[in-house]
């Protein structure tokens, strides 16, 4: 067998079941090898009954202590029931609508039973116990890798699949990592570490194991964030050399900018004036004032004479931008313009002429900014917001536009500090860690079904107050797959049954963008009274009238997306409120004690690390970088140091990678960073 053999081609798969595997992303041999467990399930420990602990999930090695009865109930539902005996003490064992274990049971001698020990009736009990004879322990006596799964596709079909790939390979997987850099840092040999992953002999094998993959993980993301930071060193920038003039700006706005906001514009200033571009995360909770720090440095760039760009990754968040920076600099008469897909092709062509001209010094847009045809003309300034939201590409080809442009990023993800520098190791980092004054605290609770009527009762009330409501749903439609709130369902059941009296829209990502803004438009004018909503509002939605925010499944939110979605309430003068549906165990119910708790999203951010992991924390991929799939930032913060150790001795010896040792690193490097290294260093 091959790396390259199609999956089909693996012993009990077939082209039918390989369909299944191509849902995980496996299509080859090589990428079975790749897929990795995700955790262990100790299986080794076997127990006498007599030591059994109630709810406990373990192995007990029993034989048979009386015959297998077989019956139907009522329900028409198949038990099959025996009791077994260690030798010393009986234990009862229950099968439902599994008739065929009785074929199993009747080889007789010992079996293996692995399940849930439960005590009732003087005995404990295991119900449908994963069960194997002596002669063909495969599934029971030891430790079993668990996967990543789909519909279809159980753990057994996994696992029979890697042991016959590992009985049959003929070839192995190269190891990427130079021989040195593995001597030094006493990681294991690819195929052995990927052995014991699949097939561990021991727990401290498998963490050994983990840890050899996850350094591999932490090498390639540390070594190309490094090399782009060095890409960027070939580029010039245009100079902003007056940037006291922001002093004006601050000045003439209608409000006393806060301490924070001050030291990230003279962070920025100091940077604009500079030919080394600009670089420069800025990251700020909602309602933080980072809109305003950029309009600084919008204003500096615009009075220079030069075009500042600030790119937003919605319609409606640049739209929104727009009407503000519009109302904000045609005071100081530089020309404001919007560029986006939703606007008519006569509107795009007036826009797209003003920005070649010129004329516009302060432009807005999407995406539609880095299409074909839309040229600049002295650009010097180019900001993109929510910048998560945008791939590597989009972010890499507005900043080639602006040729050597400085290149300002802004997020209200507040993002943990260990996390922002794997991240963005190749940015500068600044943070706006302070709230304008008299902005008041979103009062947050928990709630449950059994409470809907009494929240549903408190949202009538305040509506005949005369404030507005977000109602956020996980899903646009109902799933058979999921059961959560979906967001088209839910409105047309509120119009007929507990809120029909008060005006009701829906808003999605499948809706039109003309469409979008219209009912967004209405909303702000006070002409909806709930809006029922998807994520798509989670960003630079600002409607100071709207105070109440109900969040259904909560449980199926980040916590940083829960934090996100609540800051879309309290931008007025009235008291909020955000009530949050959530039904869930443990887990669940922690973080949504955070939420309640805390309105500070760089805390928020630290748990949700912490108790998500990086790859859901907001999905490293939307950021263009590499995804982690092994290795786990809140336990791997040494191996995290050690590999960036590696990457800057890498490269500090062998700059583009170009010493035979290090190829297939370079390539590597070059497939997982593929959209912003195809025209850079590494070619």
């Amino acid at each position: 067998m091959k790396l390259s053999d199609s999956i089909k081609y693996v012993k009990g798969i077939g082209e039918a079941r390989a369909k299944l595997f191509a849902k995980l992303g496996i299509f080859t041999v090589q990428d079975m090898l790749f897929h990795l467990p995700r955790s262990l399930e100790d299986r080794s420990e076997v127990k006498a009954i007599a030591d059994l602990i109630d709810g406990e999930t373990v192995c007990v090695r029993a034989a048979l202590a009386q015959g297998v009865k077989t019956y139907r109930t009522r329900g028409r539902v198949t038990v099959t029931q025996t009791f077994v005996s260690d030798g010393a003490n009986i234990m009862k064992v229950t099968w439902f609508n599994a008739p065929y274990i009785a074929n199993t049971l009747k080889s007789g001698g010992e079996f293996t039973f692995y399940g849930r020990a439960i005590y009732r009736g003087q005995v404990f009990e295991m119900i449908n116990p994963v069960t194997e004879s002596e002669s063909g322990i495969k599934k029971t006596g030891r430790l079993l890798p668990v996967y990543p799964s789909t519909a279809g596709l159980g753990q057994t079909n996994l696992r029979n699949a890697v042991e016959n790939i590992l009985d049959n390979l003929e070839e192995f997987p190269k190891d990427i990592i130079p021989n040195s850099l593995a001597a030094e840092n006493n990681l294991l040999p690819l195929f052995p570490a990927l052995k014991n992953l699949h097939c561990p002999q021991s727990a401290d094998a498998f963490e050994a194991a983990r840890q050899r993959l996850a350094f591999e993980e932490l090498l390639v993301l540390q070594t190309g964030i490094r090399i782009m930071g060095e890409e960027r060193k070939n580029y010039s920038a245009t100079p902003i050399k007056n940037v006291k003039c922001i002093a004006e700006f601050a000045k003439a706005l209608p409000f006393e900018l806060t301490k924070a906001q001050k030291r990230v514009i003279n962070e920025i200033s100091a940077d604009l004036t500079k030919t080394t571009p600009m670089n420069r995360l800025v990251q700020g909770d909602v309602g933080s004032g980072k809109t305003m720090v950029a309009a600084a440095a919008m204003y500096a760039a615009a009075n220079s004479g030069y075009q500042a760009i600030l790119m937003a990754p919605t319609e409606i968040l640049a739209m929104q931008h727009f009407k503000n920076l519009k109302k904000l600099f045609s005071s100081f008469g530089f020309e404001t313009v919007l560029l986006s897909g939703g606007m008519s092709a006569k509107e795009k062509r007036e826009s797209i002429s003003k920005i070649k001209s010129g004329e516009a010094k302060i432009i807005v847009g999407t995406h539609a900014l880095i299409s074909e045809g839309v040229e600049f003309s002295n650009p010097a300034l180019v900001i993109t917001d929510e910048q998560h939201r945008f791939g590597v590409r989009q972010r890499t080809t507005l900043t080639e536009k602006g040729l050597g442009a400085h290149t300002l990023v802004m997020t209200a993800t507040p993002i943990p500090r260990t996390l922002s520098l794997i991240l963005y190791g190749d940015l500068d980092i600044s943070v706006i860690d302070e709230l304008p004054p008299g902005r008041k605290p979103i009062e947050t609770y928990t709630a449950n079904e059994k409470m809907r009527k009494r929240v549903f009762d408190f949202v009538a009330n305040k509506i005949h107050q005369g404030r507005q409501v977000y109602i956020i749903c996980p899903l646009i439609e109902e799933s058979e797959a999921l059961i959560a709130k979906s967001a088209i369902e839910y409105a047309e059941n509120l119009k007929k049954t507990a809120l029909k009296n008060f005006r009701i829209e829906v808003l999605h990502g499948r809706i039109k963008a003309a469409q979008r803004k219209e009912i967004m438009d209405k909303f702000t004018a006070g002409e909806i009274d709930i809006l029922v909503s998807t994520t798509v509002i989670e960003v630079g939605v600002d409607v100071a009238n709207a105070s109440v925010m109900l969040i259904e499944n909560a449980e199926r939110f980040g916590l940083s997306q829960l934090h996100q979605l609540r800051g879309r309430i309290g931008r007025g003068e009235y008291e909020s409120y955000c009530i949050m549906f959530s039904e869930g165990g443990k887990i669940a119910e922690e973080r949504m004690k955070i939420m309640c708790d805390t309105n500070d999203g760089f805390k928020i951010s630290e748990k949700d690390l912490e108790l998500r992991g990086p790859g859901e924390f907001f999905g490293v991929r939307q950021h263009g970088l590499p995804e982690l799939k092994v290795a786990n930032l809140s336990l791997d913060m040494q191996l995290l140091s050690h590999a960036k150790d590696a990457a800057e001795k890498l490269l500090s010896a062998d700059p583009k990678l170009n010493l035979p040792e290090n190829q297939l690193l370079k390539n590597k490097i070059h497939s997982r960073f593929s959209e912003v290294s195809e025209n850079g260093i590494l070619n």
